[in-house]
């Protein structure tokens, strides 16, 4: 890789969350000035009760910052990783960078997580919990086991330490070679660009996952089942043989990992 760039896109999914904007567009361009990086901030809204209030938001914003939206009806689609998708289909510059608008994303950490990748040095980075320097604000236990065990199912399709982060980077040519065939369903959308893509180079920043400021977790047992489907559907890609013993081995473990884990809490 050769080249370096200081232009990013910033994509931020929302499902009302017009409570975080404000704060989270006012520290990440503070960021973004002191790494002394161009960027836009692209707000992807999912309609809901909050859609008004973030329009309002954005649009008082936007007379000190570099933000726009697009506010996404029910019948064009709904979902974050279809939601995340769109956005970089809109995307003003060739860098992209995904991160949450429920500021357990710190926006601080949006030039170290971007920086692999506009220095060229790599093709996909990830804001990881689980390298020195990284980790969660407070988490109960019974979190940090669910998480390690999903994210141990997936390590083998990325080599991250964090594959089902949403904190990420990429660029378009990188999106490109995935085309017709990312699953925009689900809300791993970083391990299925990393997979579907194949992604030469993968680097890991450490971030501090904090706890969520406002809004409520969009994470539900049909997502999990979705995030196990996906999970099938990309081993079937990556190891199209003899792939199907090991993955039900996974997902039983899993599965009796999570059953242990509901019952003694």
């Amino acid at each position: 890789m050769s080249g370096s760039s200081k232009e990013l896109s910033v994509i931020v999914p929302t499902y009302d969350e017009y409570e975080n904007i404000r704060e989270l567009c006012t520290r990440l361009f503070k960021a973004i000035e002191k790494a002394g990086l161009k960027a836009e901030l692209l707000v992807v809204d999912d309609e809901s009760k909050g859609t008004e209030q973030t329009v309002d938001i954005v649009n008082e914003l936007k007379k000190s910052y570099p933000i726009r939206i697009h506010c996404r009806r029910k019948a064009e689609g709904r979902g974050l990783s279809s939601a995340v998708l769109l956005g970089f289909s809109k995307a003003r510059y060739n860098t992209l960078l995904c991160m949450d608008a429920d500021l357990q994303h710190e926006p601080e950490s949006v030039p170290a997580v971007a920086k692999p990748v506009l220095e060229r040095k790599a093709e996909f980075s990830v804001g990881s919990r689980n390298v020195p320097g990284g980790g969660v604000a407070a988490w109960a236990l019974h979190r940090k086991i669910i998480s390690a065990g999903a994210t141990l199912l997936a390590w083998p399709l990325s080599g991250s330490t964090d594959p089902m982060s949403g904190f990420f980077c990429t660029t378009k040519e990188v999106l490109a070679r995935g085309d017709n065939r990312i699953n925009p369903i689900g809300f791993k959308i970083g391990l299925e660009i990393m997979t579907r893509c194949q992604c030469n180079s993968v680097q890991d920043v450490p971030i501090m996952f904090q706890d969520r400021v406002a809004g409520e977790s969009k994470l539900s047992t049909k997502q999990n089942f979705l995030y196990l489907m996906q999970l099938a559907a990309l081993y079937f890609h990556r190891y199209p043989l003899g792939s199907l013993l090991v993955l039900l081995l996974a997902l039983l473990i899993l599965l009796l990992l999570l059953q242990i884990v509901m019952s003694v809490f």
